[in-house]
């Protein structure tokens, strides 16, 4: 049986509980899970955990919790435990809840789903309201778009491009015929886009406000709160999106060091090769790389191996320094998990544990550099190395007849 995840709030949404509550909200979830599997009936469970709640923090981190035990009998013990008559943070917490379960495919009956407050009545023959988001590039950047009737906001395609760091960078409302449908998503696939995933509404409702946050005098952020009253109304608020650090799954430590491991495969996958450090920030190591390779010195393969990985290592420290990080570690946490919503669950896994490893207190200095950063910088070097004896190759053939290319084939976006 899984050991319960750890819980103490940090980085997940929630608010944190004191030591010795976590350490007792860990006790607690272990006996729950042990019940489950031993087939104890929810009422039993229910007289274990129901004299801890009351606390809204603790019962928020408990749901929290619960959530993440992949067991059909769990949505029957948050039902049993915390019942119908929900305020708005505990049926938040319990709607999360029963979609993370949900994504692990336990059954969540329809008569357990929270009651939703009433919400504003949508005119007749209204379609949805429906969400899209692209892949993070490697400069943070990602697209949102919010489609929905023309009626809401004066046309059906509201399209933003965000980014981590500038904000909202654009943003544009458009009038799509049917007939331009194909032509529009066309656009974006010339762009390198070809994978959009499809989240929650308010999930990319809190992007567009996160963003917005960040520079709000931008003009992309002006225009998108000109549309803010009726996006809130159509496609929900921000508060109510879930969060992905609580919706993926928990890795155990056994999967989040064979994970770890692998995410150095991401690096290979077209949606991360804009994540490639580009031929400028590279060149110092590219050069002190090539001066390894022809040095006059006899060197084993093993001391050969073992300097260039100290290069390597000493490159992704340059490159990614601490004080990087976390902004890398969230944008591994969204690729994530808009891997996870396109169903490349792997792939998820991947990007969610090196994001893990990127946690402030996730090892101690002597561990090792991320090995998802360091593949990013020995692809960059390796493809670098390539195009350059590519070219030495094309300038000494005879039968040259084009010239090789003035610029690197390797793109930043």
């Amino acid at each position: 049986m899984k050991r319960p995840p750890k819980t103490s709030g940090a980085g997940t949404g929630l608010p944190p509980l004191a030591a010795d509550a976590v350490v007792s909200l860990r006790d607690l979830t272990a006996q729950a899970a042990a019940g489950l599997e031993e087939g104890r009936d929810s009422e039993g469970l229910r007289q274990i955990l129901a004299p801890t709640t009351g606390d809204l923090a603790w019962d928020l981190h408990l749901i929290a919790a619960l959530g993440k035990l992949a067991h059909p009998g769990v949505p029957g013990l948050l039902a049993a435990l915390f019942g119908e008559d929900l305020d708005k943070p505990r049926r938040k917490a319990l709607k999360r809840a029963f979609h993370l379960l949900k994504t692990r495919c336990v059954p969540v009956p329809e008569h357990l789903l929270p009651r939703e407050e009433a919400a504003p009545l949508r005119a007749a023959g209204r379609g949805p309201a429906l969400a899209y988001i692209s892949q993070v590039l490697g400069n943070g950047a990602l697209y949102v778009i919010l489609e929905g009737s023309k009626e809401v906001l004066g046309g059906n395609f509201l399209v933003s491009l965000i980014s981590d760091k500038e904000g909202i960078q654009e943003c544009h409302l458009l009038s799509i015929k049917s007939r331009q449908r194909q032509e529009f998503w066309d656009q974006f696939h010339q762009q390198g886009l070809t994978d959009f995933a499809s989240p929650p509404p308010a999930y990319a409702v809190r992007l567009l406000e996160e963003a917005q946050e960040l520079k709000p005098d931008a003009e992309g952020a002006s225009r998108y709160r000109s549309f803010k009253p009726k996006i809130f109304q159509e496609w929900g608020r921000p508060e109510d999106a879930p969060n992905p650090e609580d919706i993926l799954p928990a890795l155990s430590p056994g999967d989040q060091s064979r994970f770890l491991d692998q995410s150095r495969d991401l690096v290979l996958n077209p949606l991360f090769h804009s994540w490639l450090p580009g031929p400028e920030e590279i060149e110092p190591w590219l050069q002190k790389l090539k001066e390894l390779q022809e040095s006059p010195l006899v060197l084993s393969d093993q001391q050969r191996q073992a300097r260039v990985g100290d290069l390597v290592d000493e490159a992704t420290r340059a490159l990614y320094p601490p004080e990087a990080r976390d902004l890398w570690r969230r944008r591994l946490l969204t690729m994530a998990y808009f891997l996870d919503l396109r169903g490349q669950g792997l792939e998820a896994r991947l990007a969610e544990s090196a994001a893990q490893d990127l946690a402030a207190d996730s090892k101690g200095p002597l561990a090792g550099e991320n090995p998802f950063l360091k593949a990013l910088v020995w692809e960059s070097l390796k493809m670098a190395l390539e195009f350059e004896k590519h070219s030495r190759k094309e300038a000494a053939s005879p039968s040259n007849i084009l010239a090789p290319p003035t610029e690197s084939l390797l793109i930043r976006r």
